[in-house]
């Protein structure tokens, strides 16, 4: 899958993983198994980023002796979840668009 394709789409999955409750890292990544497999190491660069983008903010909470990150959607996160939806319509557009050329060979 093209690169920036599927980091466009990690980036929502994140987001959407934390839309209704805040969450940590491991936590992230149990939640999004059952859809798309994600590391550790790809997972932290993209809650970095969406923190940057303010789409995510961030509240250490002591937890067994250690200090566990919670994050937590902001409005401007919730906003690109939405604008994801109706992106959406064009995405799918455009693979009916392939699909069709591929049937057309048939």
């Amino acid at each position: 899958m093209d690169v920036q394709l599927k980091r466009g789409l990690l980036n929502i999955c994140v987001l959407a993983a934390i839309k209704n409750k805040d969450s940590y890292g491991y936590q992230i990544i149990k939640d999004m198994k059952p859809y798309v497999e994600i590391s550790e190491s790809t997972l932290y660069p993209i809650l970095r980023r969406l923190e940057t983008a303010q789409m995510l903010t961030v509240n250490k909470v002591e937890y067994n002796g250690r200090l566990r990150k919670y994050y937590h959607i902001t409005q401007q996160g919730l906003n690109r979840i939405e604008d994801f939806k109706n992106e959406w319509h064009e995405i799918v557009s455009i693979y009916r668009f392939i699909i069709k050329e591929e049937n057309d060979d048939e």
